[in-house]
């Protein structure tokens, strides 16, 4: 389904998929290479010449993946296979490619390098989610509509109180993605058995010099078999595409025929049946739903993959091949699919005031029962709005009207007035604006993982 040419851009999009594809996978793979013949240079390892014949080769290289799929499919890993092909290039300098390096430390140096592409192109689009999240919440700081808890009509809410939460888990995420970067961005080259010894006292000095040239953290320790970084990036994107699954099941109900609180963006023929012309269907929610469902099977995949054996594993890293990229181009269509839903989501304020008025005031009983417990107690007053309640079910009346005709209540509320403005669902909303303004104010997604 991820290259699927009909259904690609349903679960992954481009640019997230070219980070990961076999041409950006291969550049990575000779980057590092040459940053490491850079490094050993430096260190008076290899002749600074051969250094400066393996960078001219790598950028002359075109790589044969027919040889490479051949060498890799036989090796089992990919690296031996690039090493044959860049040597050759170099000419006499050959010889120095790949100098006192194992498989794993060119391959996991590859994968951290794509790793911080595409949390910059992930930060990118949880900036544009949070955008339009900060606008629908401004928008509709006021919108009063039904609060709902185990599917039943609870309290008075506003829709931008509810667009505020969403927006919250955004923003942890944001944090997140920058916190994660201290602990993920993270070189690795500690040759066969993670302990350098084929370059001898100068290891940690090419280990050193390599990560300053890529840019990434020097490790503490080999992390050959601590993969605990890796799991944690896939752990993120697994509560990144959860929250978005979150926000997907909120309007995916609230476009129900039931509800029509909210409808996706209208596009010709979008979310059309094939049968029922009157269908427009939460294309986008579903998507969402899809994808997420499928990076969170991933994390436990990643969480598979931490238990390895020994120096070096014998089969659980492979895991991770399959994991990483997939659950980034899966995250990264989850996202496109939210950016897209919320940019244009259209919001039905009129229903949701309709909606309102569904349970005939039983979505106000908790306003009459507080507002009567300073004077009737909480217990007693608690007992007086349930009978009220039962009551208005029974006769299918509005429950103001059976508290009108329930004297304790109307005295301990101050007279009918009083019974009336309580029982309008727009003075309940408690703190639901100033929670919004207060999830505005912050912006914890102001600084990128780019740096």
């Amino acid at each position: 389904m991820l290259s699927s040419h009909i259904f690609r851009n349903m679960f992954g999009d481009d640019e997230m998929r070219d980070i990961f594809s076999d041409k950006s996978l291969v550049q990575r793979y000779l980057e590092v290479e040459v940053a490491l013949a850079r490094a050993e240079a430096n260190a008076g390892i290899v002749p600074p010449q051969a250094a400066v014949a393996i960078e001219s080769a790598s950028r002359q290289l075109s790589v044969d993946l027919e040889r490479l799929q051949r060498e890799t499919e036989n090796v089992g890993y990919p690296i031996l296979g690039i090493v044959h092909q860049l040597a050759e290039a170099a000419g006499d300098a050959g010889g120095f490619v790949h100098w006192g390096a194992t498989t794993q430390d060119i391959m996991d140096t590859a994968t951290v390098l794509q790793i911080r592409r595409a949390l910059e192109l992930l930060n990118q689009k949880l900036m544009v989610i949070r955008a339009s999240m900060v606008r629908l919440a401004a928008r509709h700081r006021d919108t009063p509509m039904a609060g709902r808890t185990h599917l039943q009509q609870a309290l008075p809410i506003t829709f931008g109180y509810k667009v505020a939460v969403w927006l919250s888990m955004i923003d942890r995420h944001l944090t997140r993605l920058t916190d994660l970067r201290r602990r993920v961005l993270v070189g690795s080259f500690s040759g066969a058995a993670g302990t350098l010894a084929s370059l001898g006292d100068k290891g940690l000095e090419v280990q050193a010099a390599l990560c300053e040239e890529l840019g990434l953290a020097q490790p503490t320790i080999t992390w050959h078999v601590a993969r605990d970084g890796v799991a944690e990036t896939i752990a993120v994107l697994g509560l990144i595409t959860a929250s978005l699954a979150k926000v997907a099941t909120d309007v995916m109900l609230m476009m129900s025929t039931e509800f029509g609180e909210v409808s996706e963006p209208f596009v010709q023929g979008r979310g059309a049946s094939s049968t029922m012309p009157q269908k427009r269907n939460p294309i986008s929610c579903e998507l969402i739903l899809a994808t997420s469902k499928a990076v969170r099977q991933h994390v436990g995949l990643i969480l598979d993959a931490m238990v390895q054996d020994f120096e070096r594993a014998t089969g659980p890293w492979h895991l991770e091949w399959i994991a990483v990229p997939e659950s980034f181009i899966l995250t990264a269509a989850a996202c496109s699919h939210m950016i897209f839903m919320l940019g244009g989501l259209s919001v039905d304020a009129k229903r949701m005031r309709e909606n309102l008025s569904l349970t005939s005031g039983l979505i106000v009983a908790e306003a009459v029962m507080m507002a009567a417990a300073p004077k009737l107690g909480r217990q007693r007053a608690h007992d007086i709005v349930y009978v009220a309640c039962r009551e208005a079910r029974e006769r299918a009346s509005r429950l103001q009207d059976v508290l009108l005709a329930t004297p304790e209540i109307v005295e301990a509320l101050g007279g009918a007035e009083a019974v009336e403005r309580h029982c309008d669902p727009v003075n309940y909303l408690g703190l639901s604006g100033k929670m919004v303004d207060r999830v505005l104010s912050l912006n914890p997604g102001a600084q990128s993982p780019s740096g």
